[in-house]
């Protein structure tokens, strides 16, 4: 019990998470040197010793972890996360199964389950995907309606950019980043329709200026929502820990009184 209390104050204390977050790190510029074929034998054989390294230090966190919450260790979607990373680094990367080597940059992912301001902003984002379906839903059809619309009055005239529906929403998805909307399409459509401008304009602000800050203004909200929910779950722990804290004092009173009442009391000489 006690190599096992000890086994989680490690895996739980800051300085571990910290070497782990700095071994990712280094596992991910390890990643990146090796795709230079333009190093010595000598530093690939470094290299791949360092990644392997590392990836066995991947291996013991994760055998500690298992050790010390078990089954419970699955209840938590970043854990299942680190496993799968972990497990598909060690699948064996020779004949077919080549391709695979690719994919260990993936552990470079870690990151996000070892950096708790990433955490935040992946779970605010899976948080807010029901917000933003509805959202790109709402795009959807008006770039739908939008399309349709902008190749029956330019197709004609300007077939490269809207001679049919695919070619008018990718011009519009073109305009909607507003990347050479006025200069290279909608400026030389103004000179054979002077009036274009009327629905261009309306275009740029439905889309561009509304529903892309419904976008912006729903994963903020969901990653509010997840910064309290983890304030919650602390202020919880930290209410746990004191009447933990309050226990074992009470306990440690109770023993001291007891040894007191079985201590024999010296008579005082008359």
């Amino acid at each position: 019990m006690h190599i096992m209390s000890f086994i989680k104050q490690l895996v739980e204390s800051n300085w571990f998470q910290t070497f782990i977050i700095v071994v990712i790190v280094l596992n991910g510029i390890i990643l990146g040197l090796e795709t230079n074929d333009g190093w010595s034998a000598p530093v690939h054989s470094a290299l791949k010793i360092i990644d392997g390294l590392c990836l066995f230090i991947f291996v013991v966190e994760l055998v500690l972890k298992l050790m010390v919450y078990r089954l419970s260790f699955f209840t938590k979607g970043w854990n299942i996360f680190d496993f799968v990373i972990v497990v598909i680094s060690l699948i064996p990367s020779s004949g077919g199964l080549s391709i695979l080597r690719a994919f260990r940059i993936l552990r470079v992912l870690r990151l996000i389950t070892a950096v708790d301001s990433f955490r935040r902003v992946v779970s605010g984002m899976l948080l807010a995907i029901p917000g933003v379906g509805s959202v790109a839903g709402l795009l959807l059809l008006v770039f739908y309606i939008s399309g349709v619309l902008s190749t029956m009055l330019f197709g004609a005239t300007f077939p490269q950019w809207f001679g049919s529906l695919g070619d008018s929403m990718y011009s519009l998805f073109q305009i909607m980043t507003l990347e050479s909307w006025s200069m290279g399409i909608v400026r030389p459509i103004m000179v054979v329709h002077p009036y274009a401008w009327a629905f261009f304009i309306p275009f740029i602000t439905v889309t561009t200026f509304t529903v892309l800050n419904l976008f912006i203004g729903i994963v903020v909200d969901a990653m509010a929502t997840v910064k309290e929910a983890e304030a919650k779950e602390l202020q919880q722990d930290n209410g746990e820990i004191e009447i933990e804290t309050m226990i074992m004092n009470l306990q440690k009173e109770v023993r001291a009184l007891r040894d007191d009442l079985n201590t024999p009391s010296l008579s005082k000489p008359k």
